[in-house]
């Protein structure tokens, strides 16, 4: 007998290979939507942060043109009231709206060339970065184009130097200048003015070491123009051990009689 066989009609079946998912169309279309969603919102990141930054720079601006300006102090002219390397703040809108009055400690622009030339500023990116960081206000001001100093007198005011005690007047009336640097006279030159309309008489208080109003008078100089008034000092906010706030000397000046002239 012959042994009998499983019939094989069918044939031997091949070997399967696991099946591999296709990606569709569909995924594709959703792994490109997520990329282009993460590359949106990264560059929407970046805008909010471009944004944010040209916001601080321009209400720094606007800050520093309308407001508030930080100055270096780089003389010893106004001590002790001001020291040399003391941070500033000055008020610019007592300047833009004409509020300047005997007694304030002023900034104001160096239009009549009363400084020295001075040597140009650091090069390169680190002095365009300090330029630029200045102009908007959020550095100070070096104070190489400008001088800080205080009015005696406005448009109108005789100011006299000085009378039998050796005290400014007003006037007619002598100052008891308080602030006026230990040891100093309140003026060692003589001079005897009408003060120009819109003009200011401004003295340093140190008055040994100030190249002031007095100074300048022989070259008829001596009067600062409204105009170049950048503002008026309100605080010292640097160094931390040096901070307080500019009182205006109201005392000093209580007594002078108004005059018949404006400064306005």
């Amino acid at each position: 007998m012959t042994e009998e066989r499983p019939s094989d009609s069918a044939g031997e079946q091949p070997e399967q290979e696991p099946l591999r998912p296709r990606r569709s169309s569909r995924s594709s279309r959703s792994l490109a939507s997520r990329s282009a969603k993460k590359a949106n919102s990264a560059w929407s990141s970046v805008k909010e942060i471009l944004i944010v930054v040209v916001l601080a720079i321009l209400i720094a601006f606007i800050v520093k043109t309308l407001f508030v300006r930080g100055f270096y102090i780089p003389s010893g002219s106004m001590e002790n009231t001001l020291e040399l390397d003391d941070r500033i703040f000055v008020n610019v809108m007592s300047a833009n709206l004409g509020n300047i009055d005997r007694g304030d400690i002023v900034v104001f622009d160096d239009t009549k060339n009363w400084l020295p030339s001075q040597p140009q500023g650091s090069e390169g990116l680190g002095g365009a970065i300090q330029s630029a960081l200045s102009f908007v206000g959020i550095l100070p001001d070096s104070g190489d184009q400008a001088l800080v100093k205080r009015v005696i007198g406005q448009g109108g005011d005789h100011v006299v130097c000085c009378d039998a005690d050796g005290k400014i007047s007003v006037n007619g009336t002598p100052l008891d200048e308080t602030y006026v640097y230990p040891g100093a006279v309140p003026s060692e030159i003589p001079f005897d003015v009408i003060v120009p309309d819109n003009h200011f008489f401004v003295l340093g208080d140190h008055r040994n070491a100030s190249a002031d109003s007095r100074v300048h008078l022989a070259n008829n100089n001596a009067f600062i123009h409204k105009e170049d008034i950048i503002g008026t000092a309100f605080v010292i906010a640097w160094p931390l051990d040096r901070f307080q706030i500019l009182h205006h000397p109201e005392q000093v000046f209580a007594d002078v009689p108004a005059t018949g002239s404006s400064d306005d």
